[in-house]
């Protein structure tokens, strides 16, 4: 089993930084991929940033240049740097880790999600 958990959302006003972070612990194999996704008001969920086991990352045009995804502690703990953060960021951040073991085989975990709240 997984855990996951979240941290570090928050009000912030437009122009500001937060960092949200994402801990799995527990039987942990292989990940294979791991994400940041966030989902508004009135919007759909939608990638914001990709981590995959190759080390690349890749980032939705709107957050290019501004959110930066790095992982530590082996890989099992990822950050989102949050830069010149508009009111349009606001919504709430989820992560989701795909992780191989094998017992389970691919099984996707997500967090908790944490509110980002963004003031003009």
């Amino acid at each position: 089993q997984v855990q996951v958990v979240e941290s570090g959302g928050g009000l912030v006003q437009a122009g500001g930084s937060l960092r949200l972070s994402c801990a799995a612990t527990g039987e942990i194999s292989i990940i294979n991929l791991m994400e940041w996704y966030r989902q508004g008001p009135e919007n759909q969920r939608e990638l914001v940033a990709t981590s995959t086991s190759r080390g690349l990352t890749n980032y939705a045009d709107f957050v290019q240049g501004r959110f930066t995804l790095f992982r530590d502690n082996g890989g099992t703990t990822s950050y989102l740097q949050m830069n010149t953060l508009k009111p349009a960021d606001t919504a709430v951040y989820f992560c989701r880790w795909k992780v191989w073991t094998a017992t389970t085989g691919s099984v996707d975990y997500w967090g908790q999600g944490t509110q980002v709240t963004v003031s003009s």
